[in-house]
């Protein structure tokens, strides 16, 4: 079992090289293993593109014949753009083959792992089950929802605090950290942050990692009001990344074709009175745009927005070793709080580590109702 868990954790690695360039379809790694040596692998690059399996066995060539696949999802075995990876699989006289999980999908589910049954070949299922369904987690949810998978992404120091009473919040985190998140940028497929983040920060909401790597996420701005000013930095940049303003029928015509002509696209969404824009509604609209995974780098008002609409699928707390010792500061949330511990938002599978100085807290929401 070691064994198959380090192959498989091999697979993983080769299936995040995809991540945030393969929707509407989900990152998918697969090797070859043969007399214990690796020979074939690969990863599914892009949507229309061969599956990772297929990419393995050419690599793998003639020794594909006889040897073990290790792949982090369940073979398709249905025609989509591309033909059944099982199909290719059988033809090419796999021995075994050993999947992460199966396909969330419940209409697809086995399907794959049972045909290749049915050819006499071995299948095991659940090698680093948890590992490999987080990894498909955005593509799981817009199947059965419709709607993006949404991180949240924060950093505070030690009592809690993303800024001080004035307002500083740069840097709390450290080089480190903000490098990690950088290469979060480059694996998602929209940042979102509110108006107050832009007009305060001027962020460029771009990727950038060491040698000018990394490809930009498409930008999404809340503004209800279009107060988004036309010379923002989002607008004047290198990037190929669209830039999508979300609005409501209320606001000023004039100023949304001001910033169709700087670059954006207007996004007009149902109004919720007092709150704006109505966030489900402008998730389901990301959703037909085959956004899956979306990273909230916003202010404490759209966080909590986020939470009480239930829209917070994952959440990454950067926390730095500082204090800032009094009770002015800003938080991650701003808005009314539960007022039972029984009404908390559940955060599940916490996982932490070392980021630089910082650490980093992760683990997925869940809400919980009182009795």
């Amino acid at each position: 079992m070691e064994v198959q868990q380090r192959l498989m954790n091999q697979a993983l690695e080769l299936a995040r090289q995809g991540e945030g360039r393969t929707r509407p379809n989900p990152p998918v790694g697969a090797l070859l293993v043969k007399n214990g040596e690796i020979v074939g692998q690969g990863y599914h690059p892009a949507a229309g593109e061969p599956h990772a399996e297929v990419f393995a066995l050419r690599d793998a060539g003639n020794e594909a014949e006889g040897s073990d696949l290790y792949v982090t999802l369940e073979p398709c075995n249905h025609h989509g753009r591309t033909g059944p990876c099982t199909e290719a699989i059988i033809n090419a006289g796999v021995k075994r083959v050993f999947v992460g999980c199966a396909d969330p999908n419940p209409q697809v589910s086995g399907g794959g792992c049972a045909a290749l049954q049915q050819h006499g070949i071995e299948v095991s299922c659940g090698i680093l089950e948890d590992e490999c369904r987080r990894l498909i987690a955005p593509f799981a949810k817009l199947a059965a929802t419709g709607l993006p998978f949404i991180t949240l992404k924060s950093a505070t120091t030690l009592d809690g605090n993303t800024a001080t009473s004035t307002g500083e919040s740069q840097w709390i985190s450290s080089p480190e950290s903000r490098e990690r998140v950088h290469q979060l940028r480059h694996r998602v497929d929209g940042i979102m942050v509110g108006v107050g983040t832009l007009l305060r920060d001027n962020p460029r909401l771009t990727t950038r990692l060491p040698g000018e790597e990394g490809v930009d996420p498409c930008r999404v701005i809340i503004d209800s009001n279009l107060r988004t000013p036309p010379d923002a930095s989002i607008f004047h940049q290198d990037s190929l990344a669209s830039t999508l303003i979300a609005t409501t029928p209320q606001a000023s015509s004039a100023r949304r074709s001001e910033l169709e002509r700087a670059g954006a696209e207007v996004l007009v969404c149902d109004a919720i009175e007092g709150e704006g824009v109505d966030l489900r509604d402008l998730m389901r609209q990301l959703g037909k745009r085959q956004l899956m995974h979306l990273l909230v780098e916003g202010g404490a008002i759209l966080n909590h927005s986020l939470l009480e609409n239930g829209l917070v699928d994952r959440i990454m707390l950067f926390v730095a070793p500082l204090l800032l010792g009094g009770s002015d500061g800003k938080g991650v949330f701003s808005g009314h709080g539960c007022s039972i511990l029984a009404a908390a938002h559940r955060v599940t599978n916490l996982r932490s580590t070392m980021s630089g100085p910082d650490l980093l807290i992760e683990g997925e929401l869940r809400q919980c109702s009182p009795d």
